[in-house]
């Protein structure tokens, strides 16, 4: 019984211009959906699902689908490569940086507030939320939309929530999401989503308890959510409907051994700063009346596999980072090396296991690659496409919806057109 709540306290402290116009006008928009079948697309999310999972397990369901449809070779995260910053930009085409879900925790300067993933108050409110998601966006062309508990669909961005929603319950099974995806595209047409998104977060769970490389769980998780992913693709096929499914995941993972976890509390200096802990990444905000520089020099002389940044000097980001919430330095652990508390790093030496999963490295590591597959009337099949950024995916979901695609977004459609049948 000691070491399960062990391991269950491990667990918890892993938990965690628009395209609103259509392209076509409001006068054509009627004659053409009456030559053209009406779009629907279904995105899934598979979060911490790793670029190789699928060659090497083999889930039956999973892989007729990519043989039917395409894939990329793999799909390249943002950094940091975390969950919720990660969802976010495959919904709006835009990095972290301009976005504003910076990580699964951070300061907002604005508001001198907290966002956390774990904080209801924060992850339902809009006002965090920057840039316009696919599901805002479709909204505003007055599509219906749904989802369940995709990243940031909680929230009021915007003003705006999907048709319909829920709030994130990890208790809810594989099979009650599922089975309300397919009552959604059984509705009548006037009240039926075009826009569909949907999460799961087996694979996240099993890599960062176990491991990636821990083939038995890894295994068995797979198959098992591959499983109910049958069901689904087997349910979609018998609606009838003309429905596009694109699968991604948010990022992959790597192994940890247990003594390449550091202490938080080695760089802590209260009265200088404010610490915010994302494992592969720290921001440190300044107090006031303490210099960068001096901050800079105390936490540069402790570096030991782990490295000191001014915010503009973090070679990782895609783009001069010039959001505010970054805090002016970056503490960013060597590959293969995280922050935790020393309480944490206690819990886990105290349990007969060697490694585990984490993720939040920089985008070029191939083991935090993540998936994209897609299937349907839109795709090709059989093709397999060169790795792409989850940035571009915004734009495509826009085209297959028929949606505008913005300028205002860091992604690009003619990066991931090649998917798209002639």
């Amino acid at each position: 019984m000691k070491y399960l709540y062990i391991i269950l306290m491990i667990v918890v402290g892993f938990s965690f211009e628009s395209c609103s116009k259509s392209i076509y006008s409001e006068k054509d928009k009627g004659s053409h959906l009456e030559k053209v079948e009406k779009p629907y697309l279904l995105l899934i999310s598979l979060d911490g699902f790793r670029w190789d999972y699928v060659e090497k397990y083999h889930p039956p369901h999973l892989t007729k689908f990519i043989n039917e449809g395409v894939k990329a070779e793999s799909l390249i995260p943002s950094y940091p490569s975390k969950t919720f910053p990660n969802h976010y930009t495959i919904a709006t085409g835009m990095y972290p940086d301009h976005h504003g879900l910076l990580g699964n925790l951070f300061y907002h300067y604005d508001k001198e507030k907290m966002y956390s993933i774990r904080d209801r108050s924060t992850v339902e409110d809009g006002s965090f939320y920057k840039g316009s998601p696919i599901w805002v966006e479709a909204s505003k062309a007055g599509m219906v939309t749904a989802s369940y508990f995709f990243v940031g669909t909680e929230a009021n961005i915007n003003g705006v929530h999907p048709t319909y929603y829920f709030n994130f319950d990890n208790k809810v099974s594989k099979e009650e999401r599922i089975g309300q995806v397919l009552k959604w595209f059984a509705m009548p047409e006037a009240e039926r989503p075009q826009l569909v998104a949907m999460y799961f977060a087996d694979m996240d769970n099993a890599g960062h308890r176990y491991g990636p490389n821990n083939e038995e769980v890894i295994g068995e998780t797979l198959l098992q959510l591959d499983s109910q992913l049958g069901n689904l693709f087997e349910g979609i096929t018998n609606t009838g409907l003309p429905v596009n499914i694109i699968i991604v995941s948010d990022h992959g993972m790597t192994e940890v051994p247990v003594d390449h976890y550091i202490a938080e509390e080695m760089l802590q200096k209260e009265e200088w700063f404010l610490m915010v802990n994302n494992g592969s990444i720290v921001n440190i905000h300044p107090k006031p009346g303490i210099s960068n520089d001096s901050i800079y020099q105390y936490l540069k002389a402790k570096e030991d596999h782990f490295k000191v940044y001014f915010t503009t000097d973090v070679p990782y980001f895609e783009t001069p980072a010039e959001n505010n919430d970054w805090g002016a330095i970056q503490v960013i652990p060597d590959e293969g090396y995280y922050f935790v508390t020393a309480r944490s790093i206690g819990m886990r030496k105290s349990i007969d296991q060697k490694v585990f999963g984490q993720h939040g490295f920089r985008p070029e590591m191939k083991d935090m690659h993540a998936i994209f597959y897609a299937n349907g009337p839109a795709f090709k099949e059989g093709v397999t496409v060169p790795s792409f950024k989850n940035i571009h995916i915004m734009p495509l979901m826009c085209f297959i919806l028929g949606l505008e695609i913005p300028n205002n977004i860091d992604g690009d459609f003619n990066a991931i057109k090649t998917v798209l049948k002639e």
